[in-house]
């Protein structure tokens, strides 16, 4: 069986409940579709819990977030410090500390996660994909920033079903061609897995 879970933004309660209650087997693969900090207060707690989870059959797919994290951590530039800031950076900081105490352990962890992730003609990405080009031709920036022109488009990637988190919505989005599962956790709303044979449903209320 191949599980799916959305934007996680630090929750750490909510990531652990949610695991619990899919209670994936020794042969069933998780993929995480990104946004595993900023935002939700214990995004080193995250990364951490998600490490453990090595030793089975994961993916871990980056998200615009990963990619901020580790624009700043290697340039150090204000700028991208700015844009880091406004998307939640300081509850990342504040759960490690300080940016000098991040484990290095951590950093490549987030550098290593994936762009993209294809599997059983599911493809599985933060944002999307730019509409009708192949995936081998997809940029970095569209697929983990895209929103409504590739939610809003028809068959985006001919062949596959796009699987992504990214844009929060109140309910999972469940269709031939796209499947969105941010449901905004971090927000207030929930955090949630699709298992993709059958499109069950897991999901538990955010209480971070």
């Amino acid at each position: 069986m191949i599980y799916a879970i959305g934007d996680i933004h630090g929750c750490l309660n909510s990531l652990e409940r949610l695991v619990e209650k899919v209670n994936p087997g020794s042969n069933d693969t998780m993929i995480f579709l990104g946004d595993y900090i900023d935002r939700g207060k214990n995004s080193k707690g995250v990364v951490e819990f998600l490490m453990r989870l090595y030793n089975t059959k994961t993916v871990f797919i980056k998200g615009n977030h990963e990619w901020m994290f580790k624009q700043f951590y290697d340039t150090r530039d204000p700028q991208d410090w700015e844009l880091w800031k406004y998307n939640g950076a300081e509850k990342t900081l504040e759960s490690y500390g300080g940016i000098e105490q991040i484990p290095i352990e951590h950093v490549k962890f987030l550098e290593q996660t994936k762009v993209y992730h294809i599997q059983d003609g599911y493809i599985f990405v933060h944002g999307g994909v730019k509409p009708h080009i192949k995936i081998e031709d997809q940029k970095i920036d569209d697929m983990i920033w895209i929103r409504e022109e590739f939610i809003n488009s028809k068959n985006p990637m001919n062949g596959y079903t796009v699987v992504f988190g990214h844009t929060p919505m109140n309910e999972p989005l469940i269709l031939s061609d796209k499947i969105g599962i941010d449901t905004g956790c971090v927000y207030g709303g929930s955090l949630t897995c699709i298992r993709l044979e059958d499109k069950k449903i897991f999901q538990v209320r955010c209480k971070n």
